[in-house]
């Protein structure tokens, strides 16, 4: 993989109006706001986008999984044919945060996981789409879609906790330095890493524009190894370091999606602190 899973605002606006217009999904999401997807989708959002929810969508319940565990295969099967995904169409999906929250996490659903074809991140989000002059719709009635598409998910782009200090390589941790080290832990009740990993932040991924840095600078900085996984607080933004690995034309690390929200809830598992 490379850049071409990046989509850029103008190729974006070129093919919605062309013959193949790629279906566009909306993922912005706040952690502490789990309706707030829905909220600012109806506010404004890309003409003819749809609506994909973090929490209602791209995650099942919290629990012992963590706090954004991964849908059942099943359960995912049913978002993704109510949305009219099937794998003859392009995908692009969006969020506000650089794709951190979360449209990252919809893209490797989709294209590492159920193994999507053709599915692009929008470079800068919808801070460029604005930036660019492009329109914005407001609450506008959209036709339901429907397909009967049943992706083939690939399972082994997951690692599981059990597996992890033994088979996990190289763990790359998406979440920002304090919180690495437990200088500070705002969301989860425990604070710190898991022993050996490495910090990597997910907004270091990005310029000072929000957009991705070149594919040669994200391959200069992200750390290497024979075989990575990467993790975040709850899955989500380590899907944005696997993103950036994508871009730079690395072999993708696996996803370990219950990352430390579920790693903590057996204090059997070692915690570190510190660099």
């Amino acid at each position: 993989m490379n850049a071409s899973v990046l989509v850029t605002v103008e190729e974006l606006q070129r093919s919605l109006v062309g013959d193949r217009p790629p279906l566009v999904l909306d993922c912005r999401a706040r952690l502490d706001d789990a309706s707030a997807g829905k909220r600012l989708w109806r506010e404004s959002h890309i003409p003819g986008s749809h609506q994909l929810d973090m929490d209602r969508d791209l995650s099942s319940p919290p629990g012992d999984g963590g706090r954004h565990p991964l849908p059942s295969p099943e359960a995912f099967t049913t978002t993704i044919q109510c949305l009219g995904i099937q794998p003859h169409r392009a995908v692009v999906v969006y969020d506000d945060k650089g794709g951190q929250l979360s449209a990252a996490r919809a893209w490797w659903m989709l294209a590492c996981w159920a193994r999507h074809p053709d599915v692009r991140v929008l470079d800068g989000g919808l801070p460029a789409w604005q930036a660019a002059g492009g329109e914005l719709a407001t609450n506008e009635s959209i036709s339901p879609l429907t397909s009967r598409w049943r992706p083939d998910f690939d399972h082994t782009v997951l690692i599981s906790a059990r597996d992890l200090l033994e088979d996990g390589g190289l763990l790359v941790d998406a979440r920002g330095e304090a919180r690495f080290r437990g200088d500070e832990e705002p969301i989860d009740a425990v604070a710190g890493h898991i022993p050996g990993a490495a910090c990597r932040p997910s907004s270091t991924n990005l310029d000072a524009t929000g957009h991705f840095k070149s594919p040669r600078r994200l391959a200069e900085e992200l750390p290497r190894a024979d075989s990575v996984t990467a993790y975040c607080g709850s899955g989500v933004t380590a899907c944005h370091n696997i993103l950036a690995y994508a871009i730079a034309g690395l072999p993708l690390p696996r996803l370990y999606a219950g990352s430390w929200s579920e790693w903590i809830r057996d204090p059997a598992r070692p915690v570190a602190t510190g660099d």
